[in-house]
């Protein structure tokens, strides 16, 4: 019989790597030859000398002949099927045995999966692109699918093929995804994508869709699988799906892992099973220090959360990132936590450990922009893919980084599906999201020219805005219970109100106006503060038109600003005192909080991403007060619901009096939702204490001193009222009673109407 079944010019498209479905050509195909059905064979094998068909159940092989090139190979075989035959290739002196990926016809997207994607709601889409190990037809191998429309040709490359992008060429479907089943191998492959434009220029891409990545310099993806983890947080997260976070207590630590704590690199890290490991080193700029890992973070960083009362740890991007110095925002694998603390799985006990502890994992989410190096999702697939190709609409000059395209349907599904992998695989409870207003803002960072307008002719970037809405409505509807934080500096309306409203969908939005005006406020000399009252009462009159959260960030740390400490005016104590009243105020005025690490005990110098906190300073006694003030201060917050439950509501907050600009004064109430209660708050941002200062209250009785932000305890000047006040018949600021108080100098204080100790005294 003849052995050439099949013309030259498809084989050369081929071995030439033109071919958008090389199933056309090659595994098994039943033709007809000389009046007789029979199965031709074909193969590309580049390093092959020769080659064999092996039937395993009929244990029999069959030579194949080099047919139009001496690395294409073929043979027909007289066999009433062909199912999960074998090749069995000579190398030179080597030879192996292994399945034929192109026997594995039949696609794992369905055409359903491929219309979801192609119009942007696919939710689950990182379940069918990417690589999966799987099973087909009996045998286990992996799976790949990835979105490049424009490309000629993709192959994958990986240690399995020795990095050759001839031999796994892959099959394109009608949307332009590419796939191919790779059998017998699995869990722990390196691999990458070889993509030809039409002029046949290579780029070598990570996967977008990867679960991990090798840890930086290198590029590859590694072949993971995500459902191997078991989960012990079953109570967590059907409590947090009958919560609402909004009238609970958030505090919030923010961390950059990368910097919280390090290792010396003599050190190994321990394995789960008891053996060890290297890992990444920090850089030459921390010689001999290495990062800790996600499971090393968990025995030290959570305890420490837990210690210091805080209800939630917020990450700095853990998205995959090629540079330390980045912070992480500016991510090359959006669906891989970081390599440089260990793998998904170790990311997966760090989350399940903090829901152990009650406390809740939030994540810094990047979907404005993206970097442009060369493995990344920048000019994926030979064009503009990802991005605009309009520099005017496509391009942050200032950042150096591209712009997502949000009009593109298969673009916003990635993104979109992207903020539910992370709730949905690794069990986050909210999402901080990132630079909101260079998402919103088509003249953002820009000057005139340098900008397209919308089809209305205004700045305003429409596709981004329904993008947000469609994230936001999505995490809410799947994941009821947890967290969508807009950093969002603008005055944009409704960002923080639900997406049937016509708002952004988010249920907070970081407060920047009150950051920049409480660190005005608190960086100038006291005695000009009473021209500056604004600054403190101004939040109030905007307060109600968003759900609001107070963050003090690695932002206001970085980049000359100094330290928080570092900001107050005066001497070493003042400092320390400016500090607590800041913090105090922040705690005891409505919305969520959110903090950056170190700010808890007074570290000095800026954040620096190379180095340790200055962990140090926990030797010198004003820095531990100012640990013990940041814990007290946080269990205070969490155990009197005046100061959380209505934090969005006008009920909620009520001025005694803002007026008292001459001494820099300002007082108010707190009120719970769901009882009578209600706590007092009293601020005195100057030096200059006083002795008898009086406020009106609304009930008599005898308010007790919950918190005194100048107790020695904390290094103040221990200046109070003794335990606390009874009221007095004398009216003031619209109120019947009032309280001749004791105001230490830069001082807060928190009082609450002890009905007990009132109810005994008015009954005697």
């Amino acid at each position: 019989m003849s052995m050439t079944t099949i013309a030259p010019e498809l084989v050369n498209r081929i071995v030439w790597n033109q071919h958008q479905d090389p199933f056309e050509v090659l595994g098994s195909h039943l033709i007809e030859l000389d009046g007789k059905k029979v199965w031709a064979v074909r193969a590309y094998l580049p390093n092959a000398t020769a080659a064999w068909v092996v039937i395993p159940q009929e244990r029999k092989e069959y030579p194949m002949e080099a047919a139009h090139h001496p690395h294409f190979f073929e043979c027909t075989i007289e066999s009433p099927e062909l199912a999960n035959y074998q090749l069995r290739v000579k190398e030179g002196e080597h030879e192996r045995v292994s399945y034929d990926p192109y026997a594995f016809r039949s696609p794992r997207l369905t055409d359903f999966d491929l219309h979801l994607f192609a119009e942007g709601n696919h939710h689950r889409i990182y379940e069918k692109l990417g690589a999966h190990p799987t099973e087909v037809e009996g045998v286990k191998g992996v799976y790949f699918a990835v979105w490049a429309p424009n490309a000629r040709n993709v192959s994958l490359l990986g240690d399995f093929n020795n990095w050759d992008g001839r031999q796994h060429q892959m099959r394109k479907g009608a949307t332009g995804v590419w796939e191919l089943f790779i059998p017998e191998i699995g869990v722990g492959e390196h691999y990458k994508y070889e993509i030809k434009n039409s002029e046949g220029h290579i780029y070598e891409k990570s996967d977008p869709f990867g679960f991990q990545q090798e840890p930086r310099p290198k590029t590859a993806s590694i072949v993971t699988d995500l459902n191997a983890y078991t989960w012990s947080d079953e109570d967590w997260l059907e409590k947090r799906r009958h919560t609402d976070p909004l009238a609970q207590p958030v505090s919030v630590y923010e961390v950059h892992l990368g910097s919280w704590l390090h290792a010396s690199s003599a050190e190994p890290a321990k394995l789960p099973n008891g053996e060890t490991e290297a890992v990444v080193t920090v850089s030459d700029l921390n010689p001999g220090a290495r990062f800790l890992t996600y499971r090393e973070l968990a025995d030290r960083l959570i305890p420490y959360v837990k210690e210091m009362g805080y209800t939630h740890v917020e990450l700095l991007p853990i998205a995959e990132h090629p540079f330390d110095g980045s912070w992480g925002y500016q991510v090359t694998g959006y669906y891989a936590p970081t390599s440089r603390f260990g793998t998904a799985e170790d990311f997966m006990y760090f989350v399940d450990q903090c829901h152990q502890q009650e406390i809740g994992v939030l994540v810094d989410w990047v979907p404005g922009h993206f970097p442009k190096d060369g493995h990344g999702l920048a000019f994926f697939d030979g064009s503009h893919l990802y991005e605009h190709a309009d520099s005017r609409r496509g391009e942050h000059k200032e950042w150096g980084t591209l712009v997502f395209n949000y009009s593109r349907h298969e673009v916003r599904n990635f993104l979109a599906a992207n903020a539910l992998f992370w709730f949905d695989k690794y069990h986050i409870d909210g999402i901080r999201v990132d630079a909101v207003a260079s998402m919103l803002y088509l003249d953002y960072c820009r000057e005139e020219g340098e900008w397209l307008p919308n089809q209305y002719g205004g700045r305003e970037n429409l596709e981004a805005a329904d993008f947000l809405r469609q994230v936001n409505h999505l995490i809410f509807s799947y994941f009821p219970g947890t967290l969508s934080i807009a950093e969002e500096s603008t005055s944009w309306p409704m960002v923080s109100w639900p997406t049937y409203t016509g708002g952004l969908g988010f249920n907070l939005k970081w407060n920047m106006g009150w950051m920049h005006d409480m660190l005005d406020y608190f960086s100038m000399d006291p005695w000009f503060r009473q021209f500056h009252q604004n600054n403190i009462t101004f939040s109030m009159w905007y307060n109600h038109s968003e759900n609001f959260m107070l963050a003090l960030s690695h932002d206001e740390v970085v980049h000359g600003k100094s330290n928080i400490i570092g900001k107050m005016p005066g001497d070493r104590w003042q400092k320390f005192a400016n500090v607590r009243a800041l913090f105090a105020y922040m705690f005891a005025h409505p919305g969520k909080k959110t903090m950056f690490m170190s700010m808890e005990f007074g570290q000095w110098s800026e954040w620096n991403v190379w180095a340790d906190l200055e962990w140090h300073l926990f030797e010198y006694e004003p820095h531990q007060q100012l640990k013990q003030f940041f814990q007290d201060l946080n269990h205070l917050y969490r155990s009197e619901p005046a100061l959380y439950t209505q934090d969005f509501a006008q009920e909620g907050f009520e001025w005694i009096d803002c007026s008292d600009n001459r001494h820099s004064v300002v007082s108010f109430m707190r009120r719970d939702k769901d009882s009578d209660d209600f706590v007092v708050v009293i601020c005195n941002f100057t030096p200059q204490p006083h002795s008898h200062y009086r406020i009106g209250v609304p009930t008599e009785g005898f308010y007790t001193e919950l918190f005194n932000t100048d107790a020695r305890k904390y290094g103040g000047s221990n200046m109070g009222n003794l335990g606390g006040k009874w009221t007095e018949h004398w009216s003031l600021h619209n109120r019947q009673y009032s309280l001749d108080l004791c105001l230490p100098p830069l001082g807060v204080l928190i009082l609450k109407l002890d009905q007990k100790k009132t109810a005994e005294a008015l009954q005697s």
